[in-house]
């Protein structure tokens, strides 16, 4: 076999196998909202419960290594009372697992979810 036969073969090779042998890494943007009497109650109960959210959702994809991005809060008057105001509070990190580069990555934060 010459040898640009042989490197053909070789790079036709690590072309194929390349892809099946790294698992794909993934980010996804995740949220979770609280709805409360106050503002600091529920800003603080969104970000402790993002974390519960986002170890949910990582067991049941079975990933058990991820990392968790830099949380955002958002905060909106939901009534405005005059003696107190309700609002819903959202917080957001970006979590991503897997290795090699990222195949996708969220764009913005979703929208808040309603709680009922």
């Amino acid at each position: 076999m010459s040898y640009a036969r042989l490197s053909y073969a070789l790079i036709f090779c690590a072309a194929v196998a390349a892809p099946m042998s790294l698992q794909a890494r993934e980010c996804k943007n995740m949220g979770f909202s609280v709805n409360d009497f106050g503002k600091e109650g529920p800003t603080r109960d969104a970000m402790a419960l993002l974390d519960v959210h986002i170890k949910k959702q990582m067991d049941q994809r079975g990933v058990k290594k991820y990392t968790t991005g830099k949380k955002t809060v958002s905060c909106k008057l939901y009534l405005d009372l005059i003696v107190f105001d309700e609002y819903t509070c959202t917080a957001y990190a970006n979590v991503c697992w897997g290795l090699g580069p990222v195949t996708r990555q969220a764009e913005s934060a979703p929208p808040p979810l309603k709680q009922q």
